[in-house]
Order: structure tokens, then C-alpha cells, then sequence
């Protein structure tokens, strides 16, 4: 999949057709190096590296076989 930009935030992603819950499973798993607050505030945007991030999807979903 190609995206428009390198970090985008999980709206964005959102707005692609990536389900919310996916996003936030993705930003939760432990270890992951894809996916960061802006700030450290409670309402700061999730942002991804989609290079990584998407590395990770075709990975777990096996939908880079």
C-alpha cells in the first residue's frame, strides 16, 4: 500500500479505510516502533511511521506472501 506522507496521524489513516480499533491495537502492542504520541497530553494524536507501520501490517496479516 502506498500512503501519502511518511508520518500520518491515526485520523488520517482513519480516513483510508483502516479501522479505529486496528489503529489503536497496533499503537498498544508492546514493543511496536511504528507509532508515538505527539505530546505527552491525554487528547495529543497518535502518529505512525507508515514505512514501519506498514512493514508490520504486511507481517501480521500475511498479506505480503
Amino acid at each position: 500500500m502506498v500512503y501519502p506522507k511518511q508520518v500520518m496521524r491515526a485520523t488520517e489513516l482513519e480516513k483510508m479505510g483502516f479501522p479505529r480499533e486496528y489503529l489503536l491495537y497496533a499503537y498498544r502492542r508492546k514493543g511496536q516502533n511504528y507509532a508515538w504520541k505527539a505530546t505527552p497530553a491525554r487528547n495529543s494524536p497518535i502518529l505512525f511511521d507508515t514505512e514501519v507501520f506498514e512493514k508490520w501490517r504486511l507481517r501480521t496479516t500475511g498479506a505480503g506472501r
